[in-house]
């Protein structure tokens, strides 16, 4: 570890206006050279630090913090929090939204910070870099693969890892992104069940449509449940919040990506896309006021999106190992190849604590394309360091 005299940097909680925007503004000036970085929406991460929006707030607590050297320069920023749902064998709390010069010394003097803000609310580790906030967002240092993030997911330069490695974390588990080049061959076991499948004129497949939103929510609600409600402690969908999510995304649903199976009309497997939203917010510079949201019209309508992100893919159990899903991705591909300008599908990651999960993407014919990682930092450095379980 480096030698040099420990800093004495300015702290600086973030409770002002000034302040926020001095949070929300450093990523772009640390990475203003790099060109893979895309700014995430200001309001996706004002949202995080939102008592009315987040509701984690009533069974936890988060701080964010900047932090200034001797001539008042900003050299780093963090949040830190404890997940009162966030369960583990000893008290974890959280660090997140974390940036950074390239020194080791600051960084020890943040994690310091963070270390005894959580130990003074009785935590015994720290993991991060991760979201105050579900996993599909912020959630996961980048260690390998520094391309354009997708939507919602932690983008950093590639020294971080050693900023957290050298002071100590260790790798708690690896988050796999999957992705597979929409014009790539597609397996001839996946063509062989769809030529089976189709000769069954029960068995039909049908794109999802903006103007029957009900209907699909149903349909991804029944399928969803059946699917996946028992899988990993995963809770049940109701009909009423799916609806909502579904007329949230209206704006960015693509007809020609997402698609339902169905057996006499009963949905028996479900395949959601989406475009990657980031392939347009990157015009945006983090805005979303009036202006910004005419220009992202604009963007949508001109700029091609050439990346798709599944979302969710589920079979019901008694479908399952039936090859109804080389069915499904087959008369989907075969249309959104026709229809559609996108050249690469992306899977949200998959903790490589989930081996089932990791086989699925897997018989997709995917491959791992880029890596995150969520580290833990035990404060008893003598206890003994365990990876995440097994699924």
């Amino acid at each position: 570890m480096n030698a040099k005299k420990k800093p004495m940097l300015q702290v600086i909680p973030v409770e002002s206006d000034a302040l926020r925007k001095e949070f929300l503004d450093f990523p772009s000036l640390l990475y203003r050279n790099d060109q893979n970085y895309i700014r995430p929406l200001d309001q996706d991460v004002e949202a995080v630090f939102d008592k009315e929006k987040n509701k984690l707030f009533r069974t936890g607590s988060c701080e964010r913090f900047i932090f200034r050297n001797e001539h008042g320069t900003t050299v780093g920023k963090v949040a830190v929090f404890v997940n009162g749902k966030y369960k583990m064998e000893q008290p974890t709390g959280g660090i997140g939204f974390f940036d950074c010069i390239n020194d080791q010394q600051t960084a020890n003097f943040i994690f310091d910070h963070c270390k005894k803000w959580l130990q003074e609310k009785g935590m015994e580790a720290m993991d991060g870099s991760i979201n105050f906030g579900e996993r599909d967002k912020f959630w996961g240092l980048l260690i390998e693969g520094f391309e354009e993030p997708l939507y919602g997911m932690n983008y950093n330069p590639p020294y971080y890892r050693e900023l957290f490695e050298n002071y100590g974390f260790r790798i708690y588990f690896n988050q796999l992104c999957y992705s597979r080049p929409v014009h790539a061959e597609v397996s001839r076991v996946f063509t062989l069940m769809h030529s089976r499948h189709k000769r069954n004129s029960a068995i039909s497949a049908k794109p999802l449509k903006k103007n029957q939103l009900e209907k699909f929510a149903a349909d991804f609600t029944e399928v969803y449940n059946k699917a996946w409600a028992s899988h990993g402690g995963g809770k049940e969908m109701e009909y009423a919040k799916t609806l909502k999510m579904f007329r949230s995304m209206k704006p960015i649903i693509n007809e020609h990506i997402s698609w339902f199976v169905y057996e006499n009309e009963k949905p028996i497997a479900m395949w959601m896309n989406i475009p990657d939203l980031n392939q347009w917010f990157k015009y945006l510079g983090g805005k979303m006021g009036l202006l910004q949201k005419l220009q992202f019209l604009w963007v949508k309508r001109f700029k091609k999106n050439s990346k798709m992100v599944g979302i969710v893919f589920g079979v019901v159990p008694e479908w399952q190992k039936t090859g109804i899903e080389g069915y499904m991705i087959w008369e989907g591909t075969q249309h959104l190849r026709k229809h559609t300008d996108f050249r690469t599908t992306e899977l949200q990651w998959i903790g490589d604590f989930n081996p089932k999960m990791m086989k699925i993407a897997e018989n997709l014919d995917t491959t791992v394309t880029r890596k995150l990682a969520t580290f833990r930092y035990l404060f008893d450095r003598n206890k003994p360091f365990e990876r995440h379980p097994l699924l």
